[in-house]
């Protein structure tokens, strides 16, 4: 009832409306673009290799569910992520760079993601031309050097086309534009999913169905207790006397939230698990013998359950705190709040303040993050105990629609809370 509240609300306001729209109309231009196949693929074969590979799986979810069905944006928005991981990394070792992100504000944050976008063109070349190429080697659709390139340029626009969309999306300030997109691929297979489990349904199938609903239950709970979670801190405005009137030594508090990152940390963290493998088939084509034990290494790698989780959980932990660290920055707030005159009670304003923000957020993070890695993984300690690839595949589909789904949500409320404050 909540949610009808706040659709009807939403569309009360004329210009929430209008960018309700926009976005409406922008997601369903990125399901058009996830229909529109690519030439000479043999379907029948590829449907046979998509069902059988957990790989596939996961590139269908960035791409939207355009990989399902051999669309030119296959790749969906996996190679952008990819180059906004890669250039936040190296904040870490580029001074200029980490200035221009976090210092230089708007304008800053303008130019690096302008690099994030360059950086995505070779990026979703390197990775179309070696996805193909994995394609061709198992039979799904005839290349020749020519066609090669042709199929390699139309799957890269359609990369740069959803990189686009996604950045419209975000700029009407109703949600995340790449989380939405991803979202909404995974919403739009859902009629053909459970088609399946009614087409296909038996008693026998019913120790995979049990499992499954048992997790997506735990992962959905989960999911809101960790986003609804918060530590509030108090602050307190100091007293002001202007002319004849005293202002201030009101009390409020600060929200800092245990999973301030939301579910970026899990699209990150798969995009760069996906990321090594599609590089290594672009590097097999050279026919060195490097490259080629290389490519066999990283699948036994991903094939092996343990390993892979073991990397997924550890990527997701370390990506929440680098998420939280752009999210949040203890001494911004501090020079805030110390501009306004705020403080929080028992420590001193400036750099005591700062210091107090930053164990605070380092505490909640390290739990968030162990709490984010562990809901990750869950799918796969599932996967082992009933032999099934499915319930990886579906329930990290799940956690990323409950958490998008969250976030989508509140910033809705944040922006009617304006309105009706106004």
């Amino acid at each position: 009832m909540k949610i009808f509240e706040l659709l009807k609300k939403l569309f009360i306001y004329k210009d929430l409306r209008q960018r309700t729209l926009v976005v409406l109309g922008l997601l369903l231009f990125a399901r058009l673009l996830a229909n529109i196949p690519l030439p000479d693929v043999d379907l029948e074969k590829f449907k046979n290799l998509f069902e059988a590979n957990q790989f596939l799986g996961f590139i269908n979810i960035f791409s939207g569910g355009a990989l399902a069905n051999f669309s030119i944006a296959l790749l969906g928005l996996g190679p952008y992520i990819t180059a906004v991981i890669i250039l936040q990394l190296l904040t870490f070792v580029y001074p200029r760079l980490k200035e221009m992100y976090y210092e230089e504000g708007e304008i800053g944050r303008a130019k690096f993601n302008q690099y994030a976008r360059i950086l995505t063109i070779p990026l979703a070349l390197i990775q179309s031309i070696g996805f193909l190429n994995f394609l061709g080697s198992q039979g799904v659709i005839f290349l020749t050097p020519l066609t090669l390139i042709r199929d390699a340029i139309i799957v890269t626009c359609g990369v740069v086309i959803l990189m686009w969309l996604g950045e419209l999306i975000t700029e009407r300030k109703l949600g995340n534009g790449i989380s939405l997109i991803i979202f909404s691929g995974i919403v739009a297979g859902f009629p053909q999913i459970l088609f399946q489990v009614y087409a296909t349904f038996s008693l026998e199938k019913l120790q995979i169905y049990i499992p499954f609903i048992i997790l997506a239950i735990l992962i959905i709970a989960g999911i809101v207790f960790i986003n609804e979670a918060e530590r509030r801190i108090q602050l307190i405005f100091a007293k002001r006397v202007r002319g004849t009137k005293l202002y201030g030594g009101a009390s409020t508090y600060l929200p800092v939230r245990i999973a301030q990152a939301g579910v970026i940390p899990i699209i990150f963290a798969i995009a760069l698990l996906l990321f090594p493998q599609t590089l290594a088939q672009f590097l097999a084509l050279t026919k060195i013998e490097f490259f080629t034990t290389l490519l066999q290494s990283l699948n036994s790698f991903l094939n092996n359950i343990f390993l892979f989780s073991f990397l997924y959980f550890i990527l997701v932990f370390v990506f929440t705190y680098l998420y939280t660290s752009i999210t949040f920055n203890p001494e911004e707030i501090s020079k805030n709040l110390q501009t306004a005159g705020a403080f929080v009670p028992g420590i001193r304003p400036g750099k005591e303040t700062e210091k107090y923000f930053k164990n605070i957020v380092s505490r909640l993070t390290f739990f968030g993050g162990l709490f984010l890695g562990f809901i990750a993984i869950l799918p796969y300690l599932f996967e082992f105990l009933t032999k099934t690839q499915f319930l990886a595949i579906g329930g990290t589909s799940i956690l990323i629609l409950v958490s998008v789904a969250i976030e989508t949500v509140k910033k809705i409320q944040s922006e009617l809370s304006l309105r009706e404050y106004e």
